[in-house]
């Protein structure tokens, strides 16, 4: 379930607080598919290119840490749509894997691969054993999911298995420390001219309701699993994968000119959004 890069809010406050037919879809033991109800307004969101993240920080990151060699055999992890797996192709891989719990968004992954014989697509659960972690796959990413997982050290073991020895991974997700769903907010101290990041809880992991399209009516929301940044990261190590980078994304963004300006693109330089890590599996 590759996701959205759920917008960050970069909005101000005073002295508040403020995601021929195509590739078959070999469909594995049913498992959580919570992504489906939402999957039309992911797809749009999203969409061929990514979103304005994904495009510009997200993507261009995933890419030059994970470095696909033409020949290489790459497996996307909660692939979504599958917004990775052109610049994959682009690479000259040989091969590349695509696995989603949603049917839906594996349906529209393949619709746009339609044809392409080097893209096979897999409706799996990607916390759960399956013939697609069999250790052939050189290299793996996976992309905004990490926080849409609910068993984050069986979806590393999983990970693990796909790859040969030496096989590389990247995972780039929301900042634990300082992108929490209505736990973490932009503040503006007007004495100091300064924008700052007010964390209000981080220690304890947290299962977070996310409202998909806010304003539109229904009510569809999804599960945003919070957790220290530090059981992230032994996650994977503990399941061999060996962390060899760890990387912190910033946004692109900049504030229009007025009189916070200076003091929001500061904050923009100092509080980054995303976490990439990097890591090869061990023998």
């Amino acid at each position: 379930m590759s996701r959205p890069s759920r917008k960050p809010k970069d909005f101000q406050a005073k002295k508040t607080w403020k995601r021929s037919g195509p590739p078959a879809a070999k469909r594995a033991p049913r498992g959580e598919q919570g992504w489906d109800q939402v999957a039309g307004w992911y797809d749009k969101l999203v969409g061929d290119k990514g979103s304005d993240y994904h495009r510009n920080v997200i993507l261009p990151a995933a890419m030059r840490l994970l470095a696909p060699a033409p020949g290489e055999k790459v497996l996307d992890l909660c692939c979504g749509q599958g917004v990775l797996i052109p610049l994959l192709l682009e690479s000259k891989v040989a091969a590349v894997t695509g696995v989603d719990a949603s049917p839906k968004l594996i349906e529209s992954a393949g619709a746009r691969f339609r044809g392409d014989k080097r893209v096979s697509l897999v409706v799996a659960d990607a916390c759960a054993p399956g013939p697609w972690a069999d250790g052939s796959h050189d290299a793996a990413a996976c992309i905004m999911a990490v926080h849409d997982v609910p068993d984050l050290p069986a979806m590393a073991r999983q990970t693990a298995a796909a790859l040969k020895p030496g096989g590389r991974f990247v995972a780039i997700f929301m900042h634990p420390c300082f992108r929490i769903p209505q736990q973490a907010h932009w503040g503006w101290d007007e004495g100091r001219k300064l924008q700052f990041r007010r964390v209000d809880r981080y220690g304890v992991p947290q299962e977070i309701p996310i409202v998909t399209h806010p304003g539109q009516g229904g009510g569809d929301t999804t599960t945003f699993y919070h957790r220290p940044v530090g059981e992230v990261l032994s996650a994977f190590g503990q399941a061999g994968l060996a962390i060899t980078v760890c990387e912190e994304l910033f946004s692109h963004r900049r504030s229009q000119p007025g009189p916070r300006a200076k003091g929001e693109n500061r904050a923009v330089k100092e509080f980054p959004v995303f976490l990439a890590i990097s890591c090869v599996k061990l023998s």
